[in-house]
C-alpha cells in the first residue's frame, strides 16, 4: 500500500537557502519536477500564483519564496530539498577554490618560517579525494620544501624524485631538481648533488632559462656543491656568472641567492674583504621577499662575516646575530642554524668583555651539537678554552683545547677545519702545549694542503704567565 507523503513546512533554513540558490538552478528543477509529476503550468500554479509567474519563475526570470516553494513542491509531490539542494558542479568549484586558498596559505606558512604548520596543511590537503592533478602537484612540491624545511632531507628527497614524474613541464621539473640537489647536497652526497645539477643546468639550456631566475639560482646550487666538493675555483667561476646574470634581472629572490652563495664562497676561501659586500647586498634583497627563514639564516651569516673581520666589527656582529636569533625563534629554524648563531653570539660576547655570557652561549651550543655536528663542537670548547684564558686559568683552558682537538679529530679535511687547526696551534703553542701545538700545526697543513716546511717547527712565543 503506498504511504501518503507528509505535506512539507517551511522551516528558517528553508528561508535562507531560498534566497542564496541560484534562481535559474532551482527554476529548471521545479520544470523537471512538474513534467514528472505530468501537470501543466496552470495545475503546478493552483491559487498561490499565475500561470505566468510560474513561467517566469522556471525560466528563471524570477526567484520563488520558500512559501511558494513548498507550495509547489507538496502539489508536485517532491521533498523542497530536492528543489534546493547545492549544485553539484558548484559545490566542487566551492572545494576547489577551497583547496587553493589551503595550498596559498600553505605558501605563505613556508615562506614566513612556519614549516611545521605548512606540512600539516599539505598533508590534509593530499588527503582529499579526486585530487585534481595540478593542486596534487604542487601540493607534493610544497610538502618536499617543507620537509626540507623541517630536517627530513630523506623524506624530502623521496617527495621532489617522485615529483618528477608527475609533471612534464620544463619550469617546474628545473625546480624539482634544483630542490633534489640542494637537499642531497645538504645530505652530505656530493657527487649526487653535483651529478642531479648538472642535469638541470641541460634542462635550463634547452628551454633557454640561463638568464631567467630558476636558471641562477640553479647555477648557484650547483656551485655550492661544487665547492663543497672540493672543486673551488670552478664554484667561484660559475658564482661570478651567476652574480652577472642576476644584475640584468628583476628578481630579487635569484639575486639574493646569487649575492649570498658568492659571499659563502669567498669567505669559505678567506677572501672576507668580497664576501662581506656580497652578503650586505643579498640582505637588502631578500627583505623584500618576505622569505623570513633565509632572512634569519643570511643576517646570522652576514653577523658572522662582521667576526671574521680583521679587526672584527663586534657591534654590527652582535646586533645582526642577535636579531637573527630573534627571528629564528619566530621561524623554526633548524638546530644547526640556531647552534652556529649561538657560537657567534658566544664569541661577541667574548670580544665585548663579557666572558661569562660568552662561556654559558658556547656551553649551550657544545651540548647542543655534540651528537650533531663536531666542527661547532670544536669550535664551542675553542671558545670555552679562550674564556678559561681570559679569567687566568691557563690549564683549564689547555684542557678545553686538547678537548677541541680530540673532537676536532672527527672532522673531515676542509678548509674550515684547516683554520681551526690552525688557531687551535696557536692556542696551544701560546699557552706552553708544545706537542699538541706542533701537531695541530701539521693537522692544519694537510687540511689545507701546505707543504710540510710552511709548518711551523718551534714553538717561538713564550707561554702566558697566569
Amino acid at each position: 500500500m503506498e504511504q501518503t507523503r507528509e505535506p512539507a513546512q517551511v522551516t528558517p533554513d528553508l528561508r535562507v537557502r531560498a534566497k542564496n540558490i541560484d534562481a535559474a538552478l532551482v527554476g529548471a528543477r521545479i520544470k523537471l519536477a512538474r513534467q514528472r509529476a505530468g501537470l501543466t503550468q496552470g495545475e503546478a500554479a493552483g491559487d498561490e500564483m499565475s500561470t505566468a509567474y510560474i513561467s517566469r519563475i522556471e525560466a528563471g526570470q524570477r526567484r520563488a519564496s520558500a512559501d511558494l516553494l513548498v507550495a509547489l513542491a507538496n502539489r508536485m509531490g517532491c521533498d523542497p530539498e530536492e528543489l534546493l539542494a547545492p549544485d553539484e558542479n558548484t559545490a566542487e568549484r566551492e572545494r576547489l577554490d577551497r583547496l587553493r586558498l589551503d595550498l596559498d596559505y600553505a605558501e605563505l606558512d613556508l615562506r614566513t618560517g612556519q614549516a611545521a604548520s605548512a606540512l600539516a596543511r599539505v598533508e590534509a590537503l593530499l588527503g582529499e579525494p579526486e585530487l585534481p592533478t595540478a593542486l596534487s602537484v604542487k601540493a607534493r612540491y610544497l610538502r618536499g620544501q617543507a620537509l626540507e624545511s623541517t630536517g627530513d632531507l630523506t623524506a624530502a628527497i623521496k617527495t621532489f624524485e617522485d615529483l618528477l614524474s608527475l609533471s612534464t613541464d620544463a619550469l617546474f621539473r628545473i625546480r624539482a631538481l634544483l630542490a633534489l640537489s640542494r637537499c642531497y647536497r645538504e645530505e652530505g652526497d656530493l657527487t649526487r648533488a653535483c651529478d642531479i645539477g648538472e642535469r638541470a643546468a641541460e634542462l635550463v639550456s634547452a628551454s633557454d632559462l640561463e638568464g631567467s631566475a630558476e636558471g641562477i639560482q640553479l647555477a648557484v646550487t650547483v656551485a655550492a656543491a661544487h665547492f663543497e666538493r672540493g672543486d673551488v675555483n670552478f664554484a667561484l667561476r660559475m658564482c661570478e656568472r651567476a652574480v652577472a646574470s642576476a644584475e640584468k634581472i628583476e628578481s630579487p629572490s635569484a639575486r639574493a641567492s646569487a649575492y649570498w652563495n658568492s659571499s659563502i664562497v669567498h669567505q669559505r676561501q678567506g677572501n672576507i674583504t668580497d664576501a662581506l659586500p656580497l652578503a650586505q647586498k643579498a640582505v637588502v634583497l631578500l627583505e623584500q621577499t618576505h622569505d623570513a627563514r633565509s632572512m634569519a639564516r643570511l643576517r646570522s651569516q652576514l653577523g658572522l662575516l662582521q667576526l671574521a673581520q680583521n679587526p672584527p666589527e663586534v657591534e654590527g656582529a652582535s646586533l645582526n646575530l642577535e636579531r637573527a636569533r630573534q627571528e629564528m625563534e619566530f621561524n623554526e629554524a633548524s638546530t644547526y642554524d640556531f647552534g652556529r648563531n649561538e657560537l657567534g653570539r658566544a664569541r661577541c660576547r667574548l670580544l665585548l668583555g663579557d666572558a661569562e655570557e660568552a662561556e654559558r652561549l658556547a656551553e649551550d651550543c657544545f651540548e647542543t651539537m655534540r651528537e650533531s655536528n663536531l666542527m661547532l663542537s670544536a669550535q664551542a670548547l675553542t671558545v670555552m678554552g679562550q674564556v678559561a684564558a681570559t679569567r687566568g686559568e691557563v690549564d683549564e683552558a689547555v684542557r678545553r683545547f686538547r678537548r677541541a682537538l680530540v673532537v676536532l679529530d672527527g672532522v673531515g679535511a676542509d678548509r674550515e677545519a684547516a683554520q681551526l687547526w690552525f688557531e687551535l696551534a696557536n692556542l696551544l703553542r701560546d699557552y706552553g702545549a708544545v706537542d699538541e701545538a706542533m701537531e695541530a700545526f701539521r693537522r692544519a697543513g694537510a687540511s689545507s694542503g701546505l707543504t710540510t716546511s710552511s709548518i711551523p717547527t718551534t714553538a717561538r712565543v713564550a707561554p702566558r704567565s697566569g
